[in-house]
């Protein structure tokens, strides 16, 4: 059973500057919630409680939103806004949040190994908020479902990206096992278009078992001293069943000032009090 999530949230978010120089990439809102928050969400709805999220400085904000805030409530309590009042109680209702820190920028590797005491010997959840994903059913609970069918020690959602794009993701090479499931043989961090073994793309959302932890830590720093997570399950193949999961849904990748509209936009047009108004907009807009 998948208990526990960690969400790695230490970087400065520099592509988003100077937005981001005060306030964390992480809390930057798509409609009407941080961008974490829609990750937190559909670690609950997936049936996992337990939120680790790895934080560096500046980033005390990201606590503060998931704390209880009394004076909020208290308020909105006395003026008898109900509505209101349940959309804040939401926010940390059905879950419990850890944090540790990240001290110093080395890579995604690094910030997971961080997590390493608070999760223990037990598999977990990783999300980057970077990528949202609209799904009917969450990205995660689909990809628990295959974990749990397939008897997986890992499991790494993939995505089918244009050639041209494989050089931004780490890229599988893989076997098809069934519907939407590969097996994993290989694995290659932002390889060339001309060297890529495949078009199938690693989406921030992976199901991992504790042995990624001494893999972590038996990884040696790449580029700028980072310590890379793709080459750490990639060092699991052979004593782990890794299965990369072709999920449904649409992703927007939040990480990129276009990708963060696009979803913006794409989640407003579904949002029952502004979606109207906004197509009205963008169709006069878009009329000569």
């Amino acid at each position: 059973m998948i208990r526990k999530a960690v969400f790695p949230a230490a970087g400065f978010g520099t592509r988003f500057l100077p937005a981001t120089k005060a306030s964390p990439k992480e809390m930057l809102p798509l409609v009407d919630k941080p961008l974490i928050q829609h990750g937190v969400e559909e670690a609950k709805a997936a049936g996992i409680r337990d939120m680790i999220i790895v934080t560096g400085r500046g980033k005390n904000v990201i606590e503060d939103h998931f704390d209880v805030s009394f004076e909020l409530e208290a308020t909105l309590r006395k003026k008898g806004d109900g509505l209101l009042l349940a959309l804040v109680q939401h926010v940390t209702d059905g879950a419990d949040f850890f944090y540790v820190r990240q001290n110093l920028p080395l890579g995604l590797g690094h910030a997971v190994l961080r997590a390493m005491a608070m999760v223990g010997q037990e598999p977990f959840a990783v999300i980057l908020s970077d990528d949202v994903i609209d799904a009917e059913v969450p990205v995660l609970k689909q990809m628990i479902a295959a974990y749990e069918k397939h008897s997986a020690g890992a499991v790494l959602a993939i995505q089918k990206v244009p050639r041209e794009a494989v050089s931004r993701y780490g890229i599988i090479r893989g076997k098809r096992i069934a519907d939407r499931v590969y097996r994993v043989e290989d694995m290659v961090e932002k390889p060339k278009p001309e060297a890529a073994p495949s078009d199938l793309a690693i989406i921030g959302r992976y199901i991992l078992p504790p042995s990624i932890f001494p893999a972590l830590l038996a990884t040696k720093p790449g580029a700028g001293g980072e310590i890379q997570l793709t080459d750490a399950i990639r060092a699991l193949i052979g004593t782990e069943r890794v299965l990369g999961y072709e999920f449904e849904g649409v992703r927007y990748d939040a990480g990129t000032k276009l990708g963060f509209q696009m979803a913006n936009v794409a989640f407003s047009l579904k949002d029952p009090d502004i979606g109207p108004g906004l197509l009205a907009f963008l169709r006069k807009e878009k009329s000569p």
